[in-house]
C-alpha cells in the first residue's frame, strides 16, 4: 500500500519512481511539540497525524535538508513551510508602513528578466508600489506565463545538480584520504604487501 504525501494539493507517493525524480518523503514526528507544529503548518481541520503520516521535500526549503550522508534528512526542529493552500486556507500578508521599510523597499534590485520593457516612471510611490510588486515574488509563488515556470524549474534543478555534485566530491575526498591514511598506517606496522603498495601512491 502506498502513502502519500498529506500536504494540501500533493499527491506524491512514497515510492521509488518519486525518489528517482529528486523527491524525499519524511514522516511526522513522532511526538512533541514539533508534531504539533507539523499538524499545524498543514491547515486542515481536526487533523491528527498516524505513525504513517509523511510529508515529502516539496513541503520544505532545500536548507531545510541535511545532504551530506547517503540519506537525505531534515534538520533538527524544522517545520514544513512551503504549501499550494487554495485561496480561503491563506493567510493574509501583513504590509509594511514604516519609513524604514519604505526605505528597504526602494533598495531592492530590480528584476529585469521579464519580458515587457519597464517603464520609465519618475514618481517615487510608482517606483515604490513597482518595486513592492517584485519583492512578492518568492522562490514558491509561481510565474505568470510558462516560459518562466520552466526557467525557474531548471534553474533549480541545476542548483541541486550542483549541491549533489558538490556533496559527491567531497564524499569521494574524504574517502580517499582516509583510504590513504590507512595505507600509511599498514605500511608503517609492516602489515601491508608488495601487491597493495601499489595502491598507496
Amino acid at each position: 500500500m502506498l502513502d502519500f504525501c498529506a500536504a494540501y494539493g500533493c499527491s506524491n507517493p512514497h515510492s521509488l519512481k518519486t525518489r528517482t525524480r529528486g523527491i524525499t518523503c519524511h514522516l511526522f514526528p513522532k511526538t512533541g511539540e514539533r508534531k504539533r507544529q507539523w499538524e499545524l503548518a498543514l491547515r486542515r481541520d481536526g487533523f491528527v497525524a498516524s505513525c504513517r503520516t509523511l510529508l515529502c521535500s516539496e513541503q520544505f526549503r532545500s536548507e531545510d535538508f541535511d545532504r551530506m550522508g547517503q540519506t537525505v534528512r531534515l534538520k533538527d526542529g524544522v517545520v514544513p513551510t512551503i504549501f499550494n493552500f487554495p485561496a480561503h486556507l491563506q493567510r493574509p500578508v501583513a504590509t509594511r508602513g514604516t519609513t524604514t521599510s519604505r526605505r528597504a523597499e526602494d533598495n531592492l534590485p530590480m528584476d529585469l528578466s521579464q519580458d515587457e520593457p519597464q517603464p520609465d516612471v519618475g514618481a517615487t510611490g510608482e517606483r515604490r508600489k513597482r518595486r513592492k510588486q517584485q519583492a512578492t515574488d518568492h522562490l514558491y509563488t509561481l510565474p505568470a506565463c510558462l516560459k518562466a515556470l520552466k526557467a525557474k524549474r531548471k534553474e533549480a534543478r541545476v542548483r541541486k545538480l550542483q549541491r549533489e555534485k558538490t556533496n559527491a566530491l567531497g564524499r569521494g575526498r574524504r574517502a580517499k584520504k582516509i583510504m590513504r591514511a590507512l595505507l600509511e598506517e599498514l605500511k608503517e606496522e609492516n602489515l601491508i604487501n608488495e601487491e597493495l603498495e601499489c595502491y598507496s601512491g
